[in-house]
């Protein structure tokens, strides 16, 4: 029998930002026949906000917004606001909510006009919503890791999408990896890219141990700069732990003595077992540890932050 995932739904607040006025969240809609309805074209990102001693802190704020428009300009799509006037309006958005930890999802996405693929007469919207939500793979996963496998499914080749651009069109193709590992009886998958190699998570960036030796899979144009993993090639510099960026053949990941996701919905996830083969322990390893320790101080604020990753919100 297949293994269902537990229902989840987003759990709403009260106000959207749009184009720089409120929307009541019930009343943010687009119409059926939007080119973002009909052929995906959207832009999307993910910022988490969490509480910390000072207030609610946006994690790297400014670089999601950044490779936002960087999104949108290879879709020829760029919005009229400034990158500055995002991030007012997520700020906005947060405050507007009362909000004291959330999920911010700014979105720019082409509207209703165009009836076919050229997409020019259809207008480009800009959104924010800004709601709570827990751990991404669910609970305990932080703590005690999930068992994945490795989809039937390839990320498309290089040339194919521009995936270093987050458009929701993208998205599809790991939407079939999802349905395929929750129907499996896992709690989600990793994607191999068109020659075999590990590309990512499914929405997620990847991290392996050898050796006492963090590798990730370079970024091949199958896969997303993920600011996550930016982040924990940064912390793992700061812990003095060695970083190799390399190619990554698959059956590496059974080989790894620890394995873990990166991502803002995911955090840091470790990963207990690959297809039903136990990864180390079966726990979370030292090094997995280390770094998830690092990542959560520096988001909750028990620790400096030097680079000036943490955008904090008024009260």
């Amino acid at each position: 029998m297949p293994v269902s995932e537990p229902k989840s739904k987003i759990r709403e607040s009260e106000w959207i930002w749009k184009d720089g006025a409120f929307v009541p969240w019930e009343e943010a809609q687009v119409h059926l026949l939007s080119t973002a309805v009909q052929f995906g074209t959207s832009i999307f990102e993910g910022v988490r906000g969490y509480p910390t001693d000072e207030g609610l802190a946006l994690f790297r704020l400014h670089d999601h917004l950044r490779r936002l428009v960087d999104s949108c300009r290879v879709y020829r799509m760029v919005p009229e606001h400034d990158l500055s006037s995002l991030v007012d309006a997520c700020v906005q958005t947060v405050t507007r909510n009362r909000l004291n930890s959330c999920y911010l999802r700014p979105m720019v996405l082409r509207g209703y006009g165009a009836p076919g693929l050229h997409p020019f007469d259809s207008p480009i919207e800009t959104w924010i919503a800004a709601f709570p939500w827990g751990t991404y793979l669910g609970e305990g996963a932080l703590e005690n890791g999930v068992d994945v496998c490795v989809s039937s499914w390839s990320r498309a080749a290089p040339n194919t999408y521009p995936m270093a651009a987050k458009a929701g069109g993208h998205y599809v193709n790991a939407q079939l990896m999802k349905m395929e590992a929750v129907t499996n009886g896992y709690a989600d998958a990793i994607a191999l890219g068109p020659e075999g190699r590990v590309s990512e998570g499914i929405g997620q960036n990847l991290f392996l141990v050898r050796d006492e030796t963090l590798i990730t899979p370079v970024l091949d144009g199958t896969s997303l700069a993920g600011i996550t993993r930016h982040a924990v090639l940064q912390l793992a510099d700061d812990l003095g732990i060695r970083v190799r960026e390399q190619p990554v053949p698959r059956e590496t990941l059974y080989m790894a003595d620890e394995l873990f996701f990166t991502g803002t919905a995911a955090e840091i996830t470790p990963i207990r077992s690959v297809d039903r083969i136990q990864i180390g322990t079966g726990t979370m390893g030292p090094i997995t540890k280390a770094i998830q320790d690092r990542f959560m101080d520096l988001v909750h604020g028990r620790i400096a932050d030097p680079r000036g990753w943490r955008t904090l919100v008024p009260e």
